[in-house]
């Protein structure tokens, strides 16, 4: 947090993940489960998992009839999570029981790769790569200050209520704020830039329009951008963002609201991918947002 004049400015990114929590653990020790957050459920086939157990983490790996026995139209059928289980080693419930318990969460267990032309792979970087860029943003005002008050967030809970968001606006009541998530590149082969958009990787930070986003903030965001040269694309929301933004901008009196986003490729998955160039380019972005601003007045339409 810098303390700085009357006016504040909250810029928050959502540590949560997507993953899963343990429902049921038969008599044969198999764990069954219920997604925690948007899935894809193709995605989890065969998948490891890290379980937060009793005594610390286990690991398990997601099971699936074998294809061998699958047949007929069942074979094209799409997996239903119904239809999964994770496997531990255990032998027996009890035996399951003293490792994992039922409401146990998860996340699948997948580490970060380096890849070339500066991207990496990982698992959680929606939206942890959100939260990164906010620090970059806090530690780029700490070498020049703002005229304004800011405070740095991470929340929680986006993948699945928003609540995080909320608590963080009600409690520091906040003129203005950024949220910094990711969003789906559409630089892949089965990409609809008429319908989504045209976001690359390493084609700078994507800001949204419509819906959460205050036009004032948006504009100001724009013009910043364009004055320092840094590369950016629209994205529109006509309904929500689909981020901590859909929560914020209704707090208390209101919150001038606007969302910048890092383009991200496979999106929900364990593999999703990143370019760090656009990560400096949304960090020297948003400092440079705040270090413009001077007075609530500013984000006040007439």
């Amino acid at each position: 947090m810098l303390n700085g004049g009357a006016t504040r400015i909250l810029l928050a990114g959502h540590i949560d993940e997507i993953g899963i929590m343990v429902s049921y653990i038969d008599e044969d020790g198999y764990l069954y489960f219920q997604p925690i957050g948007g899935w894809d459920t193709q995605v989890l086939v065969g998948q490891r998992v890290r379980l937060l157990g009793t005594q610390g983490f286990v690991i398990g790996v997601i099971g699936k009839k074998p294809i061998h026995l699958i047949t007929g139209d069942d074979r094209n059928a799409a997996t239903k999570i119904e239809s999964l289980w994770i496997d531990i080693g255990a032998t027996n419930r009890s035996e399951a029981e003293e490792r994992v318990q039922i409401g146990c969460s998860g996340v699948l267990d997948v580490p970060l790769h380096a890849f070339p032309n500066g991207r990496i792979v990982s698992r959680s970087l929606d939206n942890r790569i959100g939260a990164f860029t906010v620090l970059e943003a806090l530690r780029l005002l700490v070498q020049d200050r703002p005229s304004v008050s800011v405070a740095a967030v991470a929340t929680t809970h986006e993948e699945i209520s928003l609540g995080g968001a909320r608590i963080a606006a009600y409690n520091y009541h906040p003129h203005a704020a950024i949220v910094v998530d990711v969003t789906y590149a559409t630089d892949h082969p089965e990409s609809n830039k008429r319908q989504d958009g045209d976001v690359r990787l390493g084609g700078g930070p994507v800001l949204s329009r419509g819906s959460a986003n205050h036009p004032l903030v948006y504009a100001r965001l724009v013009e910043t951008a364009r004055r320092l040269a840094i590369p950016f694309s629209v994205q529109i929301t006509p309904r929500s963002t689909g981020t901590d933004a859909d929560a914020m901008y209704y707090m208390r009196n209101g919150v001038a609201t606007g969302v910048v986003s890092i383009p991200n490729r496979y999106m929900h998955s364990p593999n999703e991918m990143i370019a760090f160039s656009d990560v400096e380019h949304a960090a020297r972005l948003i400092a440079e947002f705040v270090k413009s601003v001077q007075s609530t007045r500013e984000f006040v339409q007439e």
